[in-house]
């Protein structure tokens, strides 16, 4: 290397390949650039891919904690003081002839880089965050592709109906309590004057759907159609919510049997107890007078008769009374593909209270105004016979069992005369099985 070749000669190639700018400004050959300059513009761009890549971490992690912004921040002022360090220790060790203009067009883009983003960190919710969703923009690029399925998997993950529910218990605009209170509905058809005209012993209530019509018919031609038994009044009433879309002619099937209640509520699964609920505001208001009720389902064979009887059986409590087919401990379904699916939100304890299966069970009529004044401070939840249990839990009291349990019964594989003769209910799988079964134990000739 010879005296008259610099350092930084030595060290990018001779003066034909990189030509350096002497010391005499006015000696400088045409295309000779300023070292300074280049590497101010060298440095920019490297500088700016520096805040880009930091500003990118720090707004990620920007939202998940003050505490750790901060800390970020200091991180981040640290190294940009070392980069500009950094730079102004080479620059000056390459060049003592910098320009002043430069450098002070340097610390101004420096400046303005942190203003932005001091000012991005002190905004409470920035709108360039987020996308066109709302959702906080993640800090990474998303090929186009797979953004679409990302928005596919969240839009395709939809709440359980039960968890849907759960949102819907709370008392919102003009409801009082909860949604399963029943005085936050109202008849819109009614039969109130039955319970006027007579005294009943017994009033069954049917929950049904507004569609299902062969079912009521079916109980109409069997154990509804009774309305002396054993020497007792008893009425048969259906109770029936919204039928939601379906255009049935209820009002020609009510002024036919005048014995049909439809409330506004939705008439779905997941609003059986307030179903249920309007059952008994209905037979607190409508029919105080009655000594007893029996909710029942439409699927049911009941043996009307035997009920009766085991009512008028000496000893039965006639205030305070619930009983039926009793099911103790009975745990709460955690599974979401089941049918009695509960939520934790919803119920929290992990076992319901002693409860009489939904099928049927019969109580006596002091009871519905009781469930309707306790029902205010329960939260609801979509196993209706457990939340009469609850209300039962909470009044102080328990379901009895009936003197001869063995008389309500489930399922039934095959029919037997004899059987059903002694029993009181039975689950059927058809409305014709209902009138096919009901006749032949109505035949002439003893059953067993």
């Amino acid at each position: 290397m010879s005296k008259s070749t610099t350092p930084l000669m030595a060290l990018q190639g001779s003066s034909a390949e990189c030509p350096v700018r002497p010391a005499d400004p006015a000696a400088a050959p045409a295309g000779v650039t300023n070292l300074p300059r280049r590497y101010f513009l060298v440095s920019a761009f490297a500088l700016k891919r520096a805040l880009k890549a930091e500003v990118g971490v720090l707004l990620s992690m920007l939202f998940a904690s003050p505490l750790g912004s901060r800390r970020l921040f200091g991180l981040f002022s640290s190294e940009v003081q070392g980069i500009t360090a950094s730079h102004q220790a080479l620059a000056e060790s390459l060049s003592h002839q910098r320009k002043p203009t430069f450098l002070f067009c340097f610390k101004f883009l420096l400046v303005l880089c942190l203003f932005i983003l001091c000012y991005a960190m002190s905004s409470n919710s920035p709108s360039w965050l987020y996308n066109d969703k709302g959702n906080l923009a993640p800090p990474y690029r998303v090929h186009p592709r797979l953004k679409v399925k990302q928005n596919e998997i969240h839009e395709n993950i939809k709440p359980h109906p039960v968890q849907t529910a759960v949102r819907n218990t709370f008392p919102s605009s003009g409801t009082a309590h909860h949604l399963a209170y029943p005085r936050n509905y109202h008849f819109i058809m009614d039969n109130a004057e039955v319970c006027k005209n007579k005294t009943p012993f017994l009033v069954l209530m049917v929950p049904v759907a507004p569609q299902n019509v062969d079912a009521r018919d079916a109980i109409r031609k069997t154990w509804g159609k009774e309305n002396l038994v054993q020497g007792e009044v008893v009425f048969t009433l259906f109770m029936l919510g919204l039928a939601g879309g379906a255009h049935i002619d209820l009002e020609q099937e009510n002024q036919q049997h005048h014995d049909l209640i439809q409330s506004n509520f939705m008439d779905t699964y997941l609003n059986l107890t307030v179903k249920t609920m309007v059952i008994m505001d209905w037979l607190a208001t409508r029919c105080p007078t009655a000594a007893y009720a029996m909710k029942i389902d439409s699927d049911m064979f009941l043996n009307i008769d035997n009920l009766v009887i085991m009512l008028k059986m000496p000893g039965i409590p006639k205030l305070n009374y619930l009983t039926g087919m009793l099911m103790w401990n009975r745990p709460v379904v955690r599974s979401k593909a089941s049918k009695w699916y509960v939520p934790e939100e919803m119920y929290p304890d992990p076992k319901y209270p002693t409860y009489t299966l939904g099928m049927g069970y019969v109580f006596s009529n002091d009871l519905p105004e009781k469930f309707v004044n306790i029902s205010k401070t329960i939260k609801p939840f979509n196993i209706e016979d457990a939340y009469i249990g609850m209300c039962m839990k909470k009044l102080g009291l328990a379901p009895t069992s009936p003197p001869n349990p063995s008389q309500f019964k489930a399922y039934n594989t095959k029919y037997n005369r004899c059987e059903y003769s002694k029993i009181i209910t039975y689950i059927l799988g058809s409305s014709q099985e209902l009138v096919n079964y009901w006749t032949d134990l109505k035949r002439p000739g003893p059953p067993c």
